[in-house]
Parts: C-alpha cells; structure tokens; sequence
C-alpha cells in the first residue's frame, strides 16, 4: 500500500513523531495507523513525542576538541539530575562526535543526519528519551577551526552548567587559550573587542548615559566628559579584551593575550537554558481551581 502524505501527517498529530519516522512506521506497517503507532511506541518514538510539550531547561554543555577542529555545543533536559545520568553524558560525547565528523550547518540538519547506519539524529535522541525517561533536545553547537599555530581553550564550568571555547591566534599554549576561556566563563562579555560592538548600540548607549548624567543635574558642559567616562567603563563589561583579567588584577586580558604573543580571534560561550523561558507549576493554584471546578 502506498503510504501518502495525508497517511504521514495523521500519524503525526496523533503521535508527535518526526515527519520520517512516521513515514517509515508506515512503510514497514504497510499503512496500517494502528500498527505504526504500536512501531512507534516500540521504538520509543512515539513515548518521546509525549513528552514535546515539557520544558527542558536544564542539561549540559560539552566541547570536544580534535586537532585542528572543535565543537561546542548544548544538550538539554528536563532536570539537573539526568543531566548527570551516565545514558546522558554519553548521549552528548556521541553528539559531540558525531557533529565534528559531519559538520552539519544548523541543528535541523544535525537532527536529519545519520549518527549510526540507518538511524538519523533525531531518531537516536528519541531512544535515549525512552530509556532515560525525559525530555532531552539538541540545542545548539558551533563548530570552531584553527591552524597548527593557533590554540583552543576549552572550559567547562561546574560540570558542564557553562561551556567556553576560544580560539587564540598565534600561539600554542593551550592553557593561555584555558585561561581566556575560564575568565570568560566568570565575566561572560558579549564582544571580543570594542570594534565588534555595533555604532547603534555606542549611540544608544551614549545616549542613555547623557540622559543619565543630565538627571542627576550635572552641568551640560561636563556631561560630555562623563559620558565618555561611562562609556569606557561599559566597553569593559561587555568586551572582553578590555576587563581586567580575572588571574590577575594587574593585568586587562588583551595585555595578557599579547603577552602570549597571540590574538583572541573568537570565543563561544553557552550557559545552560539561558534564554529558555521554565515553567513554574503552581501546585496551589491548581489544586484550587480543580476545587473550584466541583
């Protein structure tokens, strides 16, 4: 029997699977729907799909360096205990792997190629779903070059909670490159340099410090000063050459970097469900509106 795409997407609202494991559940069901909800469920496809609508803001991240290419990336789950599951941590050095051996451009493509013969991305974190038993998604990665004169510093924080990778040009010394990367872990700047901030967000940002300034009723002919003043200091929250280094008071990171004869080309970091909006359960604002109900 042929399978449709009509066939595909019922299969689909019905079990939350991915678009070519619903295919293939039919192909091998012979278009039977009951039959290939049970070969999804089988599988454990289909028990992943029931969890789609939980939040998993919690996880690891992971960086895996081999010679002159490394990958950082973002694997997430529901509790802070799975992520230190031992099926877990194995999930994302397989990941891990299987990203610098492929080098997929977006996380749907990773999600679509093949981590084991006949078996894509997708369909390997649904397995580990079903065995583990929560909620666990690829986030994000970025995949990272350098030279044989170039360094990686690759720092994970309380276990993975925050991941840095950066890249020093010009050097070999790997810990400098760590070093980088443990202040940027601590500081967490937005920019390498001041070159890299954008002149719309100098002019936005001067524009608040002058109203700023204003306010607390210095004269106008001093605000420019002061503004100036400000801005600098704000340079040095956000990039990360202009802070003071971490290991040592004495030191801005860029004179450190320069020390080590090298240039701080880029830098990755990943904090653990930043940007992930959790969800709270009221558990006595349920209870009442179920009371409320009868």
């Amino acid at each position: 029997m042929a399978v449709t795409a009509q066939m595909v997407k019922e299969l689909r609202e019905k079990t939350g699977a991915g678009m070519m494991d619903c295919k293939k559940a039919l192909t091998e069901t012979n278009g039977d729907l009951d039959k290939a909800i049970d070969f999804l469920r089988e599988k454990g496809i289909a028990s992943a799909a029931k969890k789609a609508d939980r939040v998993a803001a919690e996880g690891s991240t992971y960086i895996a360096v081999e010679g002159n290419e490394a990958v950082i990336l973002e694997v997430n789950s529901e509790t802070d205990f799975v992520a230190k599951n031992e099926g877990f941590q194995n999930l994302i050095k397989e990941l891990a792997a299987h990203l610098l051996a492929s080098k997929p451009a977006t996380v749907e493509e990773a999600h679509a190629s093949n981590i084991t013969e006949g078996a894509t991305v997708e369909a390997h974190i649904n397995a580990a779903i079903a065995k583990i038993g929560e909620k666990l998604s690829l986030r994000r990665f970025e995949i990272k070059t350098k030279t044989d004169n170039d360094s990686f510093g690759a720092y994970l924080h309380m276990g993975g909670r925050i991941g840095v990778l950066t890249v020093l040009e010009g050097t070999t010394d790997d810990s400098a490159a760590k070093d980088v990367a443990m202040h940027i872990a601590a500081l967490n700047p937005k920019y390498v340099s001041r070159d890299q901030v954008s002149q719309e967000e100098v002019a936005h940002e001067k524009e608040v410090l002058t109203q700023q300034a204003l306010n607390e009723g210095k004269p106008a002919k001093i605000v420019e000063k002061m503004v100036e003043g400000r801005l600098s200091k704000y340079f040095e929250d956000v990039c990360a050459l202009d802070q003071t280094f971490v290991k040592n008071p004495d030191q801005k990171v860029r004179q450190f970097v320069e020390s080590k004869g090298a240039t701080l080309r880029e830098f990755v970091r990943y904090e653990v469900g930043e940007g992930i909006e959790k969800r709270e359960d009221n558990f006595a604002e349920e209870v009442m509106n179920q009371v409320n109900k009868k």
